[in-house]
């Protein structure tokens, strides 16, 4: 029997429609718009001002504390400006604009495609490689890599895991990496497996990507690292989510508001171990990621899989890839379930950009919400066992103890709650900013 996570979970349909569609280079705009915002922690702080002349990945920006990462340049030329600029999300936040002239590389980065197979032995030089080349978790949460490859005093790494279930319908950004650069990702797990003390490591991918599977499993075999192996997966979705994984992989329970290295797990994406693989071996900053640009309302030859570089306007994306389809009514950073609808177009794209996805007005329509019949349905779904009629009527009067006792910040924002509801009750709008003003409580409780 297929594993999988042991708690809830639902069955959306797939809709991997852009699969079959090979990686393309999108061309370098004429100007970019790099944010110092694009992972986990602290914005990066910009060491460029304008006029200055930047090559491609040069650093452009500096971590500004512990839980922060570089920003290197994805283009070459001027720097024209460095200030506010609308995010994905409609927020203000730091830019460095550059207008590109030419594509000159800074010193030191491999360019050639010939495959470096020999791993490091100074575990030190890898970390310091991976934390100035800025590194970044690329399966949502931009968490900095150096930080998770560094177990607290304490703590030990007992599994390696690597996510490639890509459980989210519609994405398949990761589906096509796994086919065509199966081998630097099998050689970036070796890696990341030696600087965490040799422990095992384990690619997880669900049952419907068979070809990954084979892709990836024969990438093992031909490469010959011990203890690196491939585990097929029960399709269910969130069967990528963090904790999920580490339950279907190694049967292990994450406690509340605890961390996967507390059960001895390091889980990191696919595409991360890509990055880490062009980091230590490539000498190459994260200036590049895989993203889909999608819909049911877009035709097969303008579905995409595209190889682009960090701060490319949106609108540019869209517009290289043929328009937006005017029966789309709205457009999605990431998948259906966990996603957000994108509210400036002019927003560029980040290290975690995963996907343009356009939806029709029939698919974004929401049922009219009625009475919550207690079916228990939304309980039943949720892949962290909480009970989510009882968390909206809480968030909803303001009971922000009872939210906390009831564990509503170990929600992990999934949407089958939403998904599960006879009575289309907007519980995962609700209970997200619930959890946020409890998270904010709980940490200035320990601020005190």
């Amino acid at each position: 029997m297929m594993k999988t996570f042991s708690i809830g979970g639902i069955h959306p349909s797939d809709s991997k429609i852009s699969k079959d569609c090979k990686i393309e280079v999108l061309p370098v705009p004429s100007k970019v718009f790099i944010s110092v915002a694009q992972h986990l922690g602290a914005p990066a702080t910009p060491v460029v001002k304008a006029g200055d002349q930047v090559k491609v990945g040069q650093i452009i920006a500096e971590p500004a504390g512990f839980i922060s990462a570089y920003v290197h340049s994805s283009v070459s030329g001027t720097v024209k400006s460095v200030g506010p600029r609308k995010d994905l999300a409609g927020n203000n936040v730091t830019h460095i604009e550059i207008d590109v002239e030419g594509d000159e590389w800074a010193e030191g980065i491999d360019l050639t495609d010939t495959l470096v197979t020999e791993i490091p032995s100074d575990n030190k030089a890898i970390l310091e490689k991976i934390k100035m080349n800025g590194v970044v978790g690329l399966g949502g949460a931009t968490f900095p890599a150096h930080v998770k490859l560094c177990p607290p005093p304490g703590k030990k790494a007992d599994c390696l895991i690597l996510n490639g279930a890509e459980c989210e319908p519609y994405l398949t950004s990761d589906y096509r990496i796994m086919l065509e650069r199966s081998k630097e990702i099998v050689i970036g797990a070796a890696i990341m497996k030696q600087v965490l003390g040799g422990c095992p490591a384990v690619i997880g991918i669900e049952e419907n990507k068979p070809e990954a599977i084979k892709a990836m499993s024969a990438a093992v075999a031909e490469l010959g690292y011990p203890g690196i192996s491939v585990m097929t997966l029960k399709k269910k979705y969130p069967q990528g989510g963090e904790k999920q994984l580490i339950d279907a992989v190694m049967g292990r329970q994450v406690k509340s508001m605890g961390l996967p290295i507390d059960v001895g797990a390091v889980v990191q994406n696919v595409a991360t171990s890509l990055a880490v693989y062009e980091a230590v071996q490539k000498n190459m900053p994260l200036i590049t990621n895989v993203l889909t640009v999608t819909g049911d309302c877009l035709p097969m030859d303008k579905q995409h899989n595209y190889k682009f570089r960090i701060g490319m306007p949106l609108s540019y994306v869209a517009e290289v890839a043929g328009g937006v389809p005017k029966e789309a009514a709205k457009i999605i950073s990431g998948g259906p379930m966990m996603g957000k609808a994108i509210a400036n177009l002019d927003a560029t794209t980040v290290k975690g950009s995963s996907s343009l996805l356009y939806l029709t007005a029939e698919q974004t329509v929401r049922g009219v919400e009625s009475a919550c019949i207690r079916c228990g349905k939304c309980a039943e779904a949720c892949p962290m066992g909480l009970e989510p009629f009882l968390l909206q009527k809480y968030a909803r009067n303001n009971m922000m103890d009872e939210l906390e006792e009831n564990a509503v910040q170990d929600c992990i924002e999934c949407g089958c709650c939403l998904y599960s509801c006879p009575a289309n009750i907007p519980l995962l709008d609700i209970i997200r900013l619930a959890k946020g003003d409890v998270i904010r409580i709980i940490r200035g409780r320990g601020q005190k």
